[in-house]
């Protein structure tokens, strides 16, 4: 499959997009191929949100019975040339998950496994349907009991990368700064021992809080730690891949990375930024 780039945006691979296979999200696998093309997108990974037999969050993902139409999809189009796609997966870490993908994750041929904590004790803290909760919560709490189950995602080595690792912030709710980086330090320095990376997440910039996940202060710790970069839209609709990759780019650069990575059969490749405008 060829496509001709119109307008393109960075030379960034887009690592983190939805399919209708989610239940919340519009466009076949086929759609946001053909979407990232036309932009010049070298290099797409798609990551639907995994399915597990207990029937966590349920309505938010595809039943197991539905995973193999999403394998057939991305065997259909795994050809393609430009741009070169790989067959990725977001699962959700919760308590009693690894029941299931300890196995299935090394089972499954996947190329990118990006892990993500959605639910805190049952609680969809980024649901708009629940949002109302953040009006009697004690914010300071919530972002130590996040990242306390972060943490646990990190220590079972599951995972690839961590998707949009600042997204308690998503309604506005979060600590002062100073708090911040006191909460966030140990994760992080756990996260550079395990050789996990992160996602530069753009789907903030289209949420309430209008803002990248993660904020430029985690990005700049992180590189520090020099954690690795990807790059993700997380769209839930063929028109926004790649969605401001441009200010993504240019947060990377400005907190001094200078190369991301790349990924296949799940081992990281390190390649530099692309030039900026």
């Amino acid at each position: 499959m060829k496509n001709s780039p119109q307008n393109p945006i960075p030379k960034l691979p887009d690592y983190h997009f939805h399919t209708s296979l989610c239940k919340h999200a519009k466009g076949e696998l086929r759609d946001f191929l053909n979407s990232a093309g036309i932009k010049g997108i070298p290099e797409i990974c798609c990551t639907d949100h995994a399915p597990n037999p207990d029937g966590f969050d349920s309505e938010n993902r595809m039943d197991l019975k539905q995973y193999p139409l999403y394998r057939a999809a991305f065997e259909e189009l795994k050809d393609s040339d430009f741009p070169k796609i790989l067959f990725g997966i977001e699962a959700d870490y919760y308590n009693g998950c690894e029941i299931f993908l300890k196995q299935w994750l090394t089972e499954e041929p996947f190329d990118f496994v990006l892990g993500s904590v959605h639910s805190i004790e049952g609680w969809g803290f980024d649901n708009p349907a629940e949002r109302h909760l953040w009006d009697s919560a004690d914010i300071s709490t919530t972002w130590k009991n996040y990242f306390s189950v972060i943490t646990k995602l990190v220590d079972t080595g599951l995972f690839d990368a961590i998707g949009h690792l600042d997204l308690p912030k998503k309604f506005g709710h979060r600590p002062p700064d100073k708090a911040l980086k006191e909460m966030t330090a140990p994760l992080l320095d756990r996260m550079a021992i395990s050789g996990i990376g992160i996602e530069i997440n753009t789907s903030g910039l289209r949420k309430p809080v209008k803002e990248i996940y993660p904020s430029p202060l985690i990005l700049r710790m992180a590189c520090e730690r020099e954690i690795p970069i990807c790059f993700g839209s997380d769209s839930h609709n063929p028109k926004e891949m790649g969605f401001d990759f441009e200010s993504a780019l240019a947060m990377a650069r400005e907190v001094s990375y200078t190369h991301y990575f790349r990924i296949k059969n799940r081992k990281k490749k390190m390649v530099l930024l692309p030039e900026t405008d």
